[in-house]
């Protein structure tokens, strides 16, 4: 007798079709699975045994196999524990073909039964849709996550007893509501740091709104204590809110990364690696996204930044260009998205006090320069913005904050103005100045001809590669954006090139 069950497992950003197929033979008892499947999925043996004992059924005792296809992919992860035990089930008889037919499964099992979340469901219910199903069966902490793709009817499942039950048209399954507003995870809190709280820093503070309206990547270069990790944590609370298109896809990355599976990301991810963390770890594998695909739609925040090895550095020039990492390994492609902007803090030198009035560097030419070349030119040329904090003044220091200023929300309006501009110009949300190529420069933004002059002029002097050229133009542009300027004037240029100096 021969069993064939639907399922999906993740695979990168996507999802593979997986057809579990189960043969009962008389012969020593024996439960075999075969078709390229990893250890964990080998270990589903013992876990399915169990869960089906433990719910009350019973257990063939015959020469069980179970083909995972196709053969050829590589299957990793619990997602098909259930599709499995469903098999076992029908080649014992306790279930009928008709029970299952056209219908897709997914869910990892506990050793009484329970159906336990898995990660990556946006990705299979996205597939299952792809493939014309009109059902399909997901744990039940999975299912806000799974209602979040409209257009297929979604189930979700606490125990296996539960679903044969519903199966047999004996119960009914919860079922995804899309008009039910999915759970969202908790947004910002009254504890988190606004711009308010930030002493002095004016040029700083200017610099960062007009790093995050047009989302610019940013390197704030001070000495110890100027506050260069306070404003990347402010600039993490001026970022706008996610458009719906925009959650889905946050959180399905990590829904993926297995860091959510119960819930939707409602706020923009900012994500602060330390600088011990690996090359896979910040660009990812093949098995699971890194922290440049985390910070998707958010913040890659690198404080301090030359202590990052210089190889984890130079991984982050492709995605910084193409909003993308594509990781390749044996026979096996994978593709994230990437589309993070990054601020980046660092020293003037080892010791941090480089040109500090009131403390001394002790650090040699050779330290300075070679601390300073951790950044190499490629990379510096993929920086929007770069500004020099100085330390704050005792007198700013001990300045009272002034009551119901209210400077972050005020900063934080004018900055959603100056995406809804873009988002007017450009035609569809999540496209910024900054995620222009060359030609639509030319095709789309406009210079008056006093900033065309002082363009030309400035790119001689401070001999601007041709990749910084078109980032002094589209800086000025956000500057333009914030000042509700149609055009690029002389001065928004003239700004804009205060922020190209290395």
């Amino acid at each position: 007798m021969i069993s064939k069950i639907h399922s999906i497992v993740p695979y990168g950003f996507t999802g593979k079709l997986v057809e579990v197929e189960g043969d009962i033979n008389r012969g020593l008892p024996a439960f075999n699975i075969v078709g390229m499947a990893n250890k964990t999925i080998n270990e589903a043996k013992e876990r399915v045994r169990s869960a089906i004992v433990n719910s009350g059924f019973s257990f063939p005792n015959k020469k069980i196999t179970i083909n995972l296809a196709p053969a050829e992919l590589l299957k990793d992860g619990a997602h098909l524990d259930l599709p499995i035990a469903l098999s076992v089930l029908i080649l014992s008889g306790q279930l009928i073909k008709s029970d299952i037919k056209n219908k897709v499964f997914v869910g990892e099992l506990s050793l009484d039964g329970e159906i336990k979340p898995v990660k990556g469901i946006i990705n299979i219910v996205e597939t299952a849709k792809k493939a014309n199903y009109t059902e399909i069966y997901v744990p039940i902490k999975n299912l806000s996550q799974a209602s979040l793709i409209s257009g297929i009817t979604i189930y979700g499942m606490t125990t296996l007893q539960e679903l044969f039950l519903a199966l047999k048209n004996q119960i009914v399954l919860v079922k995804a509501d899309e008009n039910e507003e999915p759970f969202m995870e908790s947004k910002m809190n009254c504890d988190e740091p606004v711009l308010d709280h930030i002493r002095g820093q004016k040029i700083a503070k200017r610099a960062m709104e007009i790093a995050i309206a047009g989302h610019h990547n940013i390197l704030i270069s001070g000495p110890p204590g100027a506050g260069k990790t306070l404003l990347a944590r402010v600039a993490a609370n001026l970022l706008p809110d996610l458009t719906p298109n925009e959650m889905v896809e946050t959180t399905k990355i990590y829904s993926i990364a297995g860091i959510s599976t119960d819930g939707v990301v409602a706020r923009r991810p900012f994500r602060a690696p330390h600088h011990s963390a690996s090359a896979t770890s910040i660009i990812g594998g093949a098995t699971g996204p890194g922290e440049i695909s985390l910070a998707h739609k958010g913040i890659l925040f690198l404080d301090e930044i030359p202590e990052f090895p210089r190889s984890v550095l130079e991984s982050l020039r492709q995605p910084l260009e193409d909003k993308i990492i594509a990781i390749s390994r044996t026979n096996r492609k994978t593709i994230y998205p990437a589309d993070f902007m990054l601020v980046a803090t660092m020293n003037p030198c080892p010791c941090g006090y480089l040109n500090d009035p009131t403390h001394e560097c002790k650090c040699t030419e050779t330290q300075i320069q070679n601390y300073q070349k951790k950044l190499s030119g490629p990379l510096f040329d993929r920086i929007d913005m770069n500004i020099t904090v100085e330390k704050v003044s005792n007198e700013d220091l001990g300045a009272p904050i002034v009551a119901n200023s209210n400077e972050h929300n005020v900063v934080k309006n004018t900055i959603t103005e100056a995406i809804l501009r873009q988002k007017t110009r450009y035609g569809r949300d999540g496209v910024y100045n900054s995620s222009l190529s060359s030609f639509e420069v030319s095709q789309k933004l406009k210079l008056e001809p006093a900033a065309e002059k002082l363009l030309r002029s400035a790119s001689e002097k401070l001999n601007l590669s041709a990749r910084s050229y078109f980032k002094t133009i589209k800086v000025a542009q956000t500057i333009a954006d914030l000042d509700k300027s149609e055009i690029i004037k002389q001065n928004h240029l003239a700004e804009a090139l205060t922020y190209r100096k290395r």
